[in-house]
């Protein structure tokens, strides 16, 4: 049940179930409210009503989670989620508003629609509030055990800090193993006072970690496998932080973690149908946004004059270090690079045009890179693509880089929803440790997360320069 919970379930799922059942039940109430007092009518109404409920309640979740407040480590006050909410409820109606539009019979009533959107956002802002303290009281906590007091035990602690990183479990401490260094102190510092499998049972420890610096020939196998056989769930440092923070932390992998891992699916299936959702998803978006398209490269045109370029072309480095040219509306003078220096791009640079500033605000300028993808040089989700001058860089400073090269790279990807924009090395390094999660694990699921998600950093321009 714990497997199952830790890396299937999870709370997050819990949220999203009980949330879609008091939407539905917000539809019900709101016809009850609406026509009180006309018995009959409301009668009627409420069984009619019971297929027209589940779509509210889907387009509202759909667009709560695009709005990231489903996201694990969502950092947030209680003002902005309810901001986000706000924002979401919105999103959600005018949505409904042209799903009825297209589909006559679907339709709700404003009336209704207007009780069920005020009853679930008040409600759903309750039950959450409910909910989130719940999960961050440690009653409800997993409780674990880092088996292990050195660097690479500190190094988990200061990266798990926050309160929430550490959403959904609790870490009780550190024991040391053997006559290792001890990097750790008080109150985390541990010292167990019995047999390593009653000492944890006392405690209520769930799941022990395994992390001590130097393995070899000091970990208490019998007492690992005691604690196991009594329900304890046994973890390995870099898996147990990988999982919980959604990136891999460079100081704890070493290369035979990553060989005998179960990541890196790149099956044939896979790709098959990551290809097949790839051409699917850049022609609806086409479909959807051609018009701003036609705005953006209309504004281009006004701003710049006639006969300077509208669209931009530039090498990045593909799926197994191939060169592409990648496709962007024009941000920047047409001579912002006349010495051919690559450079990074800064919070206020002066070669971004007026008219540039805004479609990379609004993510505009990377609508032509659709076409990319329908080539067959991009993904929709992937690690984004970096200009060869970086990468060889890249390559000889960071180690694990050119892992990422194994996919495509995306037009968004999971380093983008969980990392501001990078324009330095160390920026690099830390975004890799995001791409390598997403190559390691990445499936249709993630990517579908990804792309709901994408739209939070679109709508609020989090990363854009």
């Amino acid at each position: 049940m714990y497997r199952s919970f830790r890396y299937g379930i999870r709370w997050q799922l819990l949220l999203v179930l009980v949330e879609s059942v008091l939407l539905v039940g917000c539809v019900y109430a709101a016809v009850m409210l609406r026509y009180w007092g006309h018995g009959s009518t409301q009668s009627a109404f409420v069984h009619s009503v019971q297929w027209r409920a589940l779509p509210v309640a889907m387009v509202l979740t759909f667009s709560m989670a695009a709005l990231g407040l489903y996201q694990v480590h969502l950092r947030a006050s209680w003002l902005g989620r309810l901001s986000r909410q706000g924002v979401a409820f919105l999103l959600g109606g005018i949505v409904l508003m042209v799903l009825y539009y297209a589909i006559p019979t679907s339709y709700l009533g404003r009336g209704i629609l207007g009780i069920a959107l005020l009853l679930g956002y008040l409600v759903v802002a309750l039950w959450r509030a409910l909910f989130l303290s719940f999960v961050d009281a440690d009653l409800f906590k997993r409780r674990v055990m880092i088996l292990g007091a050195g660097e690479r035990a500190a190094e988990v602690i200061r990266a798990m800090r926050r309160k929430t990183d550490q959403r959904g479990f609790k870490i009780l401490g550190c024991a040391p193993v053997g006559a290792g260094s001890v990097s750790i102190a008080a109150p985390l510092l541990l010292h167990p006072d019995d047999a390593l499998c009653e000492w944890a049972t006392r405690l209520g420890v769930e799941e022990i970690v395994i992390g001590p610096d130097d393995r070899r020939g000091t970990l208490p196998v019998g007492a690992l496998l005691e604690c196991k056989r009594n329900g304890i769930a046994v973890t390995e440092l870099a898996d147990f932080f990988e999982h919980e923070a959604g990136k891999i932390i460079m100081e704890l992998t070493n290369p035979s973690s990553l060989i005998f891992s179960d990541g890196f699916n790149i099956s044939p299936v896979r790709l098959a149908i990551k290809r097949v959702f790839d051409l699917i998803t850049a022609s609806l978006v086409l479909l959807v946004t051609w018009p701003f398209m036609l705005l953006t490269a209309l504004a281009i045109r006004l701003e710049s004059g006639r006969g300077a370029p509208i669209l931009y072309y530039q090498d990045r480095v593909g799926e197994n270090g191939k060169l592409f040219r990648v496709i962007k509306f024009r941000s920047m003078g047409a001579d912002a690079e006349r010495d051919g220096v690559a450079r990074w791009a800064t919070e206020h640079d002066n070669r971004v045009t007026r008219v540039g500033r805004f479609i990379r605000k609004a993510r505009l300028d990377e609508l032509p890179q659709l076409w990319n993808v329908l080539r067959g040089d991009m993904s929709i989700i992937g690690p984004r693509p970096e200009r060869p001058q970086f990468v060889d860089s890249f390559n000889k400073c960071i180690r694990y880089y050119s892992l990422r090269h194994c996919l495509r790279p995306g037009l968004t990807g999971w380093a983008q929803l969980r990392y501001p924009y990078g324009s330095s090395r160390e920026d690099a390094e830390e975004k890799l440790k995001f791409d390598l999660f997403y190559v390691k694990n990445h499936n249709f699921v993630f990517d579908l997360a990804i792309l709901v998600q994408t739209l939070e950093v679109v709508l609020f321009g989090r990363g854009a320069r």
